[in-house]
């Protein structure tokens, strides 16, 4: 399994717009195959900073989620509404507790 951690920082005027747009898109990433785990974050002190965080069945799955026409569509509606470049990690979970 991959861990994928996306950081992303919108312009305050935009995050309304961030926010629609992921209510309405988070169930087809969600159902995109190899996608296992999805939810969204915000900062509690820089309220324009939101993280993504999902779990991926493989390095592979995810690949093709972000060649696919879901995620050009969702890319290209969000990247206009950050005011810095987004950072993303793909880690792998050593330990989790419950």
């Amino acid at each position: 399994m991959l861990v994928r951690i996306v950081k992303m920082s919108f312009e305050p005027s935009k995050i309304p717009q961030f926010l629609l747009n992921f209510e309405d898109k988070k169930k087809y990433i969600r159902a995109f195959r190899g996608c296992e785990f999805l939810e969204l974050y915000r900062d509690n002190n820089q309220t324009d900073i939101f993280f993504t965080y999902s779990y991926w069945e493989s390095e592979a799955a995810l690949e093709t989620y972000r060649q696919s026409e879901l995620f050009k569509e969702i890319w290209a509606t969000t990247k206009q509404m950050f005011n810095a470049k987004p950072e993303a990690w793909s880690v792998e979970k050593l330990a989790s507790l419950k």
